[in-house]
């Protein structure tokens, strides 16, 4: 197992630190890291770029998560070994070394990890981030809300202690780093679908 370990979790972590964002965004002559909110993820692209590269970056980043999950799944029946495994990818993309240890609030790639180990939440924290997003018109919102609703779901559930206690600790990173737009919703100026970045 310890061998597995120390060849899934850097695996997983430089997979999801592959800036997908940042490289999309090159090939439209732009550092993503200075139009927009900064952020390397989906939303700040498709704000800044428009909806085909919001959605390659969505996608992309998405399948690091599966990915990833999907090797080491190939590997190890053992949840703890699995899901550190999708932790690692998470916390690539939020602290890529290819960027100086930045890079996106992980989002998309967190989704991409669900999909990895529970197809069947996953596709209803899909349902209800776009009921979010379609309600309230902030992408923001859904984001910080849904990983709390998975870690509910996992434990609910009954699904492996590992998942749950990992969903959680995401739940937390993920809020955490969507701290400028817990601000910005507090001072009613986070930008809704539709609007770009003062």
């Amino acid at each position: 197992m310890v061998v597995m370990i120390n060849l899934l979790i850097p695996a997983g972590y430089l997979i999801g630190a592959i800036p997908f964002g940042y490289l999309i965004a090159k090939i439209w002559n732009v550092d993503i890291r200075r139009s927009g909110s900064g952020n390397i993820g989906a939303t700040n692209v498709f704000r800044s770029l428009g909806l085909f590269p919001g959605l390659m970056v969505f996608a992309l980043d998405l399948a690091k998560g599966t990915f990833a999950i999907y090797l080491a799944q190939q590997m190890t029946d053992l949840p703890w070994v699995i899901i550190l495994t999708g932790l690692a990818t998470i916390l690539g993309h939020m602290y890529s070394i290819f960027l100086k240890f930045k890079g996106g609030r992980g989002v998309s790639t967190s989704l991409g990890v669900l999909l990895g180990i529970a197809p069947d939440i996953f596709i209803g924290t899909l349902i209800f981030a776009a009921l979010v997003i379609f309600i309230t018109r902030y992408v923001s919102v859904a984001s910080m809300i849904t990983p709390i609703l998975v870690t509910v779901a996992f434990f609910t559930l009954k699904r492996p202690l590992p998942y749950t206690l990992t969903a959680g600790m995401v739940a937390i990173l993920i809020i955490i780093r969507h701290a400028s737009n817990l601000k910005r919703l507090l001072e009613k100026t986070e930008p809704r679908v539709g609007e770009k970045d003062a």
